[in-house]
């Protein structure tokens, strides 16, 4: 039966690569052959293969260094290893580092085609075990911790948007740059990719660009070997790296300095990263995700980004909006926060209506993560089922609804104050979007503003 897999034979005798490369094209297979282990390193990262073959003893790079270099390429293809000083020793060490059979030189040509056969099978089964996991991801749009198929909160049309968007790209490799402010999910979209995408059985590495100084920024980022610099004692795995097959998710790009830019630049463009004081580098295979809260554009005409960094990384955007332009979201999002910030054996907190009043007309300056912290501040200070509004910060409180007419003393306002009092509730009711506003009231958003102007005295009409 002719088989379909393309498999790279690596050996530096170039007989043993021809008698190989005709037994298997023989058995319809596709090989690709490389002799010696340099060749062989090239021919890993672009051949494609299916199954490498690689003998052990190789002068400068051995079968041992091509077993590595295949699994940070592609952990699911079976690596054969053949040799002619075989030792129980070092078929354990082949077998722990990941090899999927070690045979023993010389071999016959039925025992090679046999563990061919298991190996063609296994990569097979590995495969179709992957694509099944990640069409049950993106079936229920995400996988939280604790295994159960989910999406993330909300129901908002921005939102929603956002989410459709997120699942067309999550099965891609593409570079995605999440652009939004400070506390609006970044990094929980940037999980929700990584879940709903084929990576999904590899790491999620995360870091914040701007809460290390740059020194240790670098070593973090890229690595380092022993002995570059002062206190490097051992040589140290960096995070692009060690999120090898799966997702790497860079906060706060935007805070990154000029120097690493050029170094992130290179791994974005070459797929390699290059330790500190090492010569050497390293491929690396990683979809990366940045974010950052602030206008990148604008900070590329300013001259503290760099314009082919931006574009590389601008492959596919993706805005987060705040939480006040989605406020159809709240409610989600406080009964998830109060049940996932209720103990064991107890019942969810609720709002009283006076709370909930308060949370509602609040603004939400620092969006999802000022809401949950604020939450927990009330689930704190409350004693019984209830958070009552002196629960929640005094800052949430402070700001009041703006009562309708008929909630007023006066006993017969002017139709100055009734238009003044009805624009003031919708604007509070729509979370302060004067644009939003406008289209409840039905007016021109520069006539809102004109408005506004004259009600508040220092709030001008937009140019």
């Amino acid at each position: 039966m002719a088989m379909t897999a393309t498999v790279l034979v690596i050996d530096d005798e170039s007989g043993i690569l021809d008698t190989i490369r005709i037994l298997l094209k023989k058995e319809g297979y596709e090989v690709i052959t490389a002799q010696g282990g340099k060749a062989g390193l090239d021919a890993v990262r672009g051949a494609g293969a299916d199954i490498v073959v690689t003998d052990v003893r190789m002068p400068q790079v051995t079968g041992l260094d091509i077993l590595q270099a295949v699994k940070d390429n592609d952990p699911m293809t079976p690596v054969i290893l053949m040799t002619a000083q075989a030792s129980l020793q070092s078929a354990i060490q082949a077998v722990n580092a990941g090899a999927f059979y070690y045979l023993q030189k010389p071999f016959g040509n039925d025992e090679l085609l046999a563990i061919l056969r298991r190996a063609c099978e296994f990569r097979k089964i590995r495969v179709e075990n992957k694509q099944l996991k990640q069409e049950i991801r993106r079936a229920g749009g995400g996988v939280r911790d604790n295994g159960h198929v989910t999406r993330p909160i909300g129901k908002s049309r921005r939102f929603l948007e956002v989410l459709r968007l997120a699942e067309l790209i999550a099965p891609t490799d593409s570079t995605v740059l999440i652009g939004g402010e400070s506390g609006t999910g970044k990094e929980v979209l940037a999980r929700f990719l990584h879940q709903a995408s084929g990576r999904a059985d590899g790491p999620f590495m995360s870091i914040n660009c701007g809460a290390l100084p740059e020194t240790l920024l670098e070593s973090e980022l890229f690595g380092h070997v022993k002995g570059s610099f002062t206190g490097a004692v051992r040589d140290k795995q960096g995070l692009f790296a060690a999120a090898r097959g799966g997702t790497f998710f860079m906060d706060e790009v935007g805070e990154m300095p000029p120097s690493l830019q050029v170094k992130l630049l290179r791994v974005l463009q070459q797929r390699e990263v290059i330790p500190v004081g090492a010569t050497d580098s390293i491929p690396v295979d990683v979809r990366i995700i940045a974010a950052t809260n602030r206008d990148l554009e604008d900070e590329v005409r300013l001259g503290n980004f760099r314009s082919d960094l931006f574009y590389r990384l601008n492959v596919i955007a993706v805005d987060l909006p705040p939480l006040r332009d989605r406020r159809d979201d709240l409610i989600l999002l406080i009964d998830r926060f109060l049940e996932e910030m209720t103990e064991e054996g107890e019942s969810p907190r609720a709002l009283s209506s006076e709370a909930l009043d308060a949370v509602l007309v609040y603004e939400w300056p620092g969006n999802v993560r000022e809401l949950q912290n604020a939450l927990e501040h009330a689930v704190v200070l409350s004693r019984g089922p209830l958070i009552e509004p002196q629960h929640l910060p005094a800052r949430i409180t402070s700001q009041k609804k703006e009562p309708l007419v008929a909630d007023r003393t006066q006993p017969n306002p002017t139709l100055d104050l009734i238009e003044r009092s009805y624009i003031m509730f919708v604007l509070q009711a729509e979370g302060g979007n004067k644009t939003r506003a406008a289209e409840v009231l039905g007016i021109d958003p520069s006539t809102l503003y004109r408005k506004l102007s004259r009600y508040e005295g220092n709030e001008a009409p937009p140019k």
